[in-house]
């Protein structure tokens, strides 16, 4: 059994006697006498199921004044004018099937804005409806999942030892080398010795010495020491000084 339910409920508006339209520029409210209306009451939107009757009742009795079946938004039933928000042109049915058009308005846009929502949103779930409907009769298509003839499927996992270090599932011929590197080709390098020490300290001569500072015969060493120390005096000692240095 199903309910009727009330969409929305609007406690004043205006009905209009309308011309037949002239062209297929659509109806204009201008054209209507809107400070004389034919008709004003109460409208109110209801649903039973998936119809929707816009009805027009008296203010204070609610006794039925005319019935707008809507099958359809926006649709000839019920469409809006081209020339303002608040006014639309309804086709009111009778219970002989006789239908007409008229104008209906309203005193502020708020209300014509609320008849618009109350109007999508009631077409939009039976929308859904019909497509819960389709479903239900229609079979669903199940997806194959399954491999076709010469399909094959390449997994790399990776696995967690117990000592905390991952490894690949995957495993080589021969022997493991538990995580050291192989040795280059050609085996290990040989690291070269260092270079050896000189044997031997080398004495250069001093250029001061000179022939004058040799001493004739067999003399020591002592005097010749004594000798060119004399002769030469601190000079001489400098460039004694500097005869010792030795060059490796």
């Amino acid at each position: 059994m199903e309910y009727e339910s009330v969409l929305i409920v609007k406690p004043e508006v205006f009905i209009y006697k309308i011309p037949p339209r002239a062209s297929n520029r659509g109806y204009r409210a201008a054209d209507w006498n809107l400070k004389e209306p034919t008709w004003t009451g109460r409208m109110r939107l209801v649903a039973k199921g998936t119809a929707c009757i816009l009805k027009l009742e008296d203010k204070t009795s609610g006794a039925l004044f005319a019935n707008c079946p809507i099958d359809t938004y926006p649709g000839v039933a019920i469409e809006a004018v081209s020339d303002s928000s608040r006014y639309f042109v309804i086709r009111v049915q009778d219970d002989n099937g006789r239908s007409a058009f008229l104008g209906l308005g309203f005193g502020d846009r708020s209300d014509s804005f609320d008849l618009n929502v109350a109007l999508q949103d009631h077409f939009k779930w039976v929308k859904n409806q019909e497509q819960i409907e389709k479903e239900k009769t229609e079979p669903k298509q199940e997806l194959d999942l399954g491999f076709k003839e010469g399909e094959t499927i390449k997994i790399n996992m990776r696995i967690t030892k117990k000592d905390g270090s991952e490894g690949s599932s995957r495993t080589g011929k021969g022997k493991s080398t538990g995580g050291v590197l192989p040795p280059p080709p050609g085996g290990l390098a040989k690291i070269a010795p260092p270079p050896a020490a000189p044997a031997a300290a080398t004495l250069r001569q001093s250029p001061a010495a000179s022939p004058a500072h040799r001493t004739s015969g067999g003399g020591g060493a002592g005097t010749e020491w004594t000798d060119y120390a004399s002769a030469g005096g601190n000079q001489g000692q400098q460039n004694s000084a500097n005869a010792n240095w030795v060059q490796f």
